[in-house]
């Protein structure tokens, strides 16, 4: 009955004029209605509901959902890094600094910290860009990266995770009305962040498609041809490019190798990024280098290169005009400490008034976590060889991205042992995306059923083997092809049982269909 008098505008109830709600489906923003996020989308919210079900004792062909639907390493069993988190401990209880359990350098690093923050409390606000310590480390470590080029610590601004500081730029950069209106190219696939990002804020999504044939590479020739077709309906500002590849699991997002001998030439994957920050320049765009997978790099051959150690050996022809935002989090690579909310943007050749803008837009927000700060720092300045704790972190480290390395073969050998499933190499970040052919037949009964075909056969693999993944449609794929994402993090044991149910699954939906 309540619900139904909330629908009726203007109805007296017991005498009392009710107006209905103010705030309605028909009146809210429309640019959030039309944000999807495929990560967490249908498949997800029906996970979850799987799990209560079998928690309430109904009987399911399998016992535990197992997602790997989203990069959350943690959550899928992998264990967190020792000196990470007892200087984390240090910096949250303070009183631990006498325990001589903790090492020195541990508690030289939460003391310095600590130093930094207000109070000497990691639960005070701090500084809207980011502490100023923790600036300056991850200046140092973007100078050592990139072999000594220089990073200036007033062009840090440190974030709540990669996410924030990418909606946080697409907001300077987005303006106009109509065929003016800001057009940001973004890869296809993609990572579901950025078509969202561009809903909310109503700005024009130009997609750019990477070869799946090719290993997923990025041809210029692509971005051009997607260039001069957005010319025509919007203002064209923005490119967007994440190195190593998400969801594709590869470093071909942005590098096209080159195959000799079977050994992949770093010439050409150099070469491939010059093309893209020449093209870049040519056509007046502002570059965005999603960077956050950059230490996930487990191809023979292949070595993370970042843009912006390519852009300044161009020479100050492109280093001093080419306007550029690189971006790294915590919550990947051999960290995995998704929910501390840490990361970082470095702008390069940004206007000094925009950049007064910047920073007056970031100190809205107060400041990002104050944890997850002190986290990057521990990232960005790691113990060193001459410390107690380096043997151990160096351990600990090699082991955890060793690891993905290994998972990310055996994922790649077994789909393709698999009739019907195509997977390129998983050369970089944590996921695959395989191409899975669907019968007709499959294709028309999701039709029937108001689905889009990879989200059905999804579905179903959710219901029938309790494996929750996410299809490519939500990501973007060319037109009559299907994909997955999954990613690698579970543990290689449980990740084989993965790899299994998927492989029967598979084979099954097929005949079944056939």
């Amino acid at each position: 009955f309540a619900s139904r008098i909330d629908s009726i505008p203007d109805q007296a109830v017991n005498g009392v004029p009710c107006r209905g709600k103010v705030l309605t489906v028909d009146n809210m923003n429309p640019n959030v209605k039309r944000v999807e996020y495929a990560v967490r989308g249908p498949i997800v919210q029906r996970a979850v509901q799987i799990e209560k079900e079998l928690r309430e004792g109904v009987k399911k062909p399998f016992t535990e959902v197992i997602k790997a639907n989203i990069g959350d390493a943690h959550a899928m069993g992998q264990k967190p890094i020792t000196f990470l988190r007892q200087v984390l401990a240090l910096c949250s209880y303070p009183e631990l600094l006498e325990d001589n359990k903790f090492p020195e350098d541990a508690k030289k690093r939460a003391q310095r910290i600590l130093g930094a923050c207000g109070g000497h409390s990691i639960g005070a606000y701090s500084a809207s860009q980011g502490i100023e310590c923790v600036r300056q480390d991850v200046a140092r470590y973007i100078e050592k990266r990139d072999g000594g080029i220089p990073s200036n610590p007033d062009n840090i601004y440190l974030s709540t995770g990669a996410s924030d500081a990418i909606v946080t730029m697409l907001k300077l950069l987005v303006c106009g009305e109509g065929r003016d209106r800001t057009g940001v190219m973004i890869s296809i696939p993609q990572y579901p962040l950025y078509s969202a990002a561009l809903a909310d804020l109503g700005a024009v999504q130009i997609s750019y498609y990477l070869d799946e044939e090719k290993c997923w590479s990025l041809d210029v020739a692509e971005l051009r041809r997607a260039l001069n077709a957005a010319r025509q309906h919007c203002n064209p500002r923005v490119l967007c490019i994440i190195n190593p590849g998400n969801p594709t699991g590869t470093n071909k997002d942005l590098i096209h190798f080159h195959l000799k001998n079977n050994q992949l030439s770093q010439v050409q994957s150099r070469q491939c990024i010059e093309d893209v920050i020449r093209f870049a320049k040519e056509e007046h765009l502002f570059l965005m280098a999603d960077e956050v997978y950059q230490d996930n790099v487990y191809a023979e051959g292949c070595k993370f290169h970042s843009f912006k150690k390519v852009l300044f050996e161009m020479g100050p022809e492109y280093s001093s005009t080419v306007e550029m935002a690189s971006f790294h989090s915590t919550s990947k690579c051999y960290m995995g400490e998704c929910g501390f909310r840490g990361g970082y943007m470095e702008v390069i050749n940004m206007d000094p008034e925009v950049k007064t803008q910047l920073t007056k837009l970031v100190s809205v927000r107060l400041c990002p976590p104050v944890p997850g700060q002190a986290l990057l720092d521990l990232v960005v300045n790691p113990p060193q060889p001459d410390e107690p704790s380096y043997i151990t972190f160096m351990k600990e480290r090699t082991a955890v991205l060793s690891a993905l390395a290994e998972k990310a073969r055996l994922t790649e050998q077994t789909f393709n042992a698999v009739p019907g499933i195509t997977c390129n190499p998983v050369q970089g970040a944590m996921y695959t995306f395989p191409r899975i052919t669907l019968p007709e037949k499959a294709i028309d009964k999701a039709k029937e059923e108001g689905k889009v075909p990879d989200m059905y056969y999804c579905m179903r693999l959710l219901e029938e083997e309790g494996i929750c993944l996410v299809p490519g449609s939500g990501f973007g794929q060319r037109e009559g092809t299907f994909h997955f994402r999954m990613t690698i993090l579970p543990p290689t044991e449980k990740l084989k049982v993965v790899l299994q149910k998927i492989r029967d699954f598979h084979v099954r939906f097929t005949q079944e269909f056939s």
